[in-house]
């Protein structure tokens, strides 16, 4: 599924078309993704101005002129890419290297933009992916975003944040990290990689990188800018092609060539004058990658 890298990436790729596009067209070549597209969906976006772009986690939300949001999730295999109205843009293999089949191609819209007419297409086999509205006004207490927590991203994530939010609590560091009522957006490539630059066990209870009354610590500090680095450095490769992940503009992302131990059970830990060899482990059902030697 792509992470927080995957859709700020594909934001990026899309906001120089989108904002500032009018609508002109909708076609909905489907009544449902994961779940069924709200009531006259094509009808509501027709003719509206597509005023920002944005992202929070792993949520694109597009603002209209109007005050509705569109918000959409990529699912497990969902992509979008941007054609010229004839298509004539799009390289000979595009199709073959983004999914199965153009059958998956569920929502087209038409955009008049500054530079002429576009497409966007979203494409999804498995159509895990969804796309609703926020009504005018109640974005943020849309069930989908009012519970999100920090994002990532932002400045307001340091070591003090991190060992407040972490205080007293005794799920595994890397449970409280998945928890996006916590910090939002975060999943589990990138914990794992978080989690070894900062030198520390995912098993370890979480509240105990928290001082005295939350107060940070050189840990919850490591962390913090273990997580912002991580997460700045995938966003600048691209994100991480895995499985069907791809840009808006049909191109890989290249951080997957840049794990120290995520998938890569059983290899020599990268971190120099260490001599431990990358474990995986099962923790709530998905899988660990750490170093047991340098993460303590």
């Amino acid at each position: 599924m792509p992470e927080l890298p995957e859709v700020e990436t594909v934001k990026r790729g899309l906001q120089p078309v989108m904002e500032g596009s009018t609508i002109l067209a909708v076609d909905q070549n489907r009544p449902d993704l994961r779940f069924p597209f709200p009531e006259h969906f094509a009808k509501r976006l027709t003719g509206r101005h597509i005023e920002a772009l944005e992202r929070r986690a792993k949520y694109l939300i597009a603002h209209l002129d109007n005050g509705l949001g569109l918000i959409s999730h990529l699912g497990m295999s969902g992509s979008y890419r941007i054609e010229h109205d004839d298509g004539s843009d799009m390289p000979s293999d595009f199709h073959r290297d983004r999914s199965k089949s153009v059958a998956h191609d569920h929502v087209v819209l038409h955009l008049d933009t500054k530079d002429g007419k576009r497409r966007i297409i979203y494409n999804d086999p498995r159509r895990f992916g969804f796309m609703l509205f926020s009504e005018p006004g109640k974005l943020n207490a849309h069930p989908l975003i009012k519970d999100l927590g920090t994002d990532p991203t932002g400045n307001s994530l340091d070591g003090s944040l991190l060992a407040k939010l972490f205080a007293n609590k005794a799920a595994p560091l890397k449970a409280a990290l998945l928890d996006q009522k916590l910090i939002a957006g975060l999943g589990n490539i990138y914990v794992c990689e978080a989690l070894w630059r900062a030198e520390l066990s995912p098993s370890r209870m979480a509240g105990s990188i928290s001082g005295d009354n939350g107060t940070a610590t050189d840990m919850s500090r490591r962390l913090a800018t273990s997580i912002r680095s991580v997460i700045g450095d995938a966003i600048k490769a691209g994100g991480s092609s895995l499985k069907d992940y791809r840009q808006a503009d049909g191109a890989l992302g290249y951080f997957q060539h840049s794990f120290s131990v995520y998938d890569r059970e059983g290899q020599p830990c990268p971190r120099k004058g260490c001599h431990g060899t990358v474990t995986r482990m099962v923790q709530s059902g998905r899988s660990t990658f750490y170093c047991p030697v340098c993460q303590h």
